[in-house]
Parts: structure tokens; C-alpha cells; sequence
């Protein structure tokens, strides 16, 4: 089982290095020992993600709901013949992943194959299933079965979660309105998005990065850098974000540039390094 187990892992690794070069840089600064894992986690959501998004001209819910069983009865058996679903299932098994955030992070998806347009109320289950608890099982892995821990960072971790969710959003209106038909956003009227409502949204994920940064400054020294890193860039994408007109955000797709991510990956380490973080 060990080249199994390892050969899945690798497949894992490999699917976030194609899909999510920032998230691989992410893992990257993590300790060793635990890198693998995160690979696993995201590995596992990104094929979620990719059925809703671009399994087009295929049957969707079928395919999702295929999905979702066969996780689950993987995680009961311990082993998939799906190499992306074992090496995810190992994890959630080495760590106790409760199966009631992957439940959340199903509907999420499944939610995505039947809305347009969200409701106070299904903008904040989607955020929830979609982010805050991939934010937690990687939490789970983070503070390595110490409960105590976790409960602790639990509110953080979903705050930084909301916020990479909502940063996803702005960034990606053009894609979610234009080709997909989706608002996230409840009450507001992309064919005439003003500054107000996005100065609003802006606000509203300054809060939610506040929030989360006491949580990573109490991390495990394993996962503090790489977190703190990913925190740094979502941050940065935001200012960019906040720096052009609400008009440019239905036009364009906002960047980082790869200068601007090698400056905050030194940023990252200097303030880590001196306890700043």
C-alpha cells in the first residue's frame, strides 16, 4: 500500500501545482511533514470544483452526486481507486476530519448546478460549505488532533476563509456573470455595479482579514509561514482590487504580479522569522 498511497499523493500534488500555482507556493512554505496533506485536501475540492464549473455538455449532478458518494464510502473503506479521493480520504482519516464539513462542502458545490442568484441566506451557506470548512479541515491538519487548538482558531479560520472567498468573487465577476450566469453577491445588480456597493463589499473583507490574523499568529510554527503567505496575497489581490473602478472589475480579471508574490513571500518570512507574526 505504500506506493499506493504515496502514488495518489502524488497525483494530488501534481493536480495543485496545474491548477493553483499560488496555492502550491502556499504549501510550499509549510513544514514538509505536513504538505502532503494539504495537497490532498485541495486536490479533493478542486475536482469538486472543476465538475460544476467546467464539465460542460456532461450530466453535472449526476456526476456530483457520484462524487459525493463515492468519498464517503472511501472514507469508510479507507481506500478509493480514485487516486485524488484516496489520498484525500487518508487524510481525513489520519486527522478525524469531521464528515460534516465535507457534507457542507457538497451542498456548496451542488448549490452552484441549481442557483443564479443568491439570497442573504444561501450567500452565507455557500460561503460557509465553500470556504470557511475547507478552511477547517486544513485547520484540523494544522493543529494535528490538538482540540483545544482548533476550537480556539476555529472563528479565525473561517474568517480567513470568508475572506479568500469574497476576494474570489470580486475578482472573478467577469467569469461567474458573464459565462456562468452566477451572482454571489445578494442585492446586487452587476449590470450596474457601483462604487458604493463595491467600496461596501471591500469593507466587508477588511473585517473578515482583521479577524483572521490574531488565528494565524497563534499557529503551530509548521503552518504559520505558509498561511501567513497565503494571508499576505489575498490582501494584496484585495488593494488591487480597491484600486480600480467598479466598471474595470467587469472587464478585466485582477492579478498579482509574480514580482509583487516574490516581495511577499520575503515579507512573509522576515515577519515570521522575527516573531512580528
Amino acid at each position: 500500500m505504500d506506493l499506493y498511497n504515496s502514488t495518489s499523493i502524488g497525483c494530488s500534488k501534481l493536480f495543485t501545482a496545474n491548477y493553483s500555482t499560488s496555492f502550491s507556493k502556499a504549501v510550499s512554505s509549510l513544514s514538509p511533514k505536513i504538505q502532503n496533506d494539504l495537497y490532498a485536501i485541495y486536490g479533493f475540492v478542486r475536482i469538486a470544483d472543476e465538475v460544476v464549473d467546467t464539465f460542460h455538455n456532461f450530466p453535472k449532478n449526476e456526476i456530483l452526486t457520484e462524487l459525493r458518494e463515492q468519498v464517503f464510502m472511501a472514507i469508510e473503506r479507507g481506500i478509493s481507486t480514485n487516486p485524488i479521493i484516496h489520498s484525500f480520504q487518508l487524510v481525513v482519516n489520519k486527522y478525524d476530519i469531521p464528515l460534516h464539513l465535507i457534507t457542507a462542502f457538497m451542498d456548496s458545490m451542488a448549490m452552484d448546478l441549481e442557483k443564479e442568484n443568491y439570497s442573504t441566506q444561501d450567500y452565507e451557506k455557500y460561503i460557509y460549505g465553500s470556504a470557511e470548512v475547507v478552511g477547517l479541515m486544513c485547520l484540523k491538519v494544522f493543529c494535528n488532533r490538538n482540540e483545544t487548538l482548533y476550537d480556539n482558531l476555529t472563528q479565525p479560520a473561517r474568517s480567513l476563509g470568508e475572506a479568500f472567498q469574497k476576494v474570489n468573487f470580486l475578482r472573478d465577476i467577469k467569469s461567474d456573470f458573464e459565462e456562468r450566469g452566477r451572482t454571489y453577491f445578494p442585492s446586487v445588480d452587476f449590470e450596474n455595479f457601483t462604487e458604493t456597493e463595491k467600496r461596501k463589499i471591500e469593507a466587508d473583507i477588511e473585517i473578515d482579514l482583521h479577524k483572521s490574523l490574531e488565528g494565524i499568529k497563534q499557529l503551530p510554527a509548521e503552518s504559520k509561514l505558509g498561511v501567513y503567505l497565503s494571508y499576505l496575497y489575498f490582501n494584496a489581490l484585495l488593494k488591487r482590487i480597491k484600486s480600480v473602478r467598479a466598471s474595470q472589475i467587469l472587464s478585466k480579471r485582477i492579478r498579482v504580479s509574480n514580482l509583487s508574490k516574490y516581495f511577499l513571500m520575503l515579507k512573509a518570512k522576515i515577519f515570521v522569522a522575527l516573531g512580528v507574526i
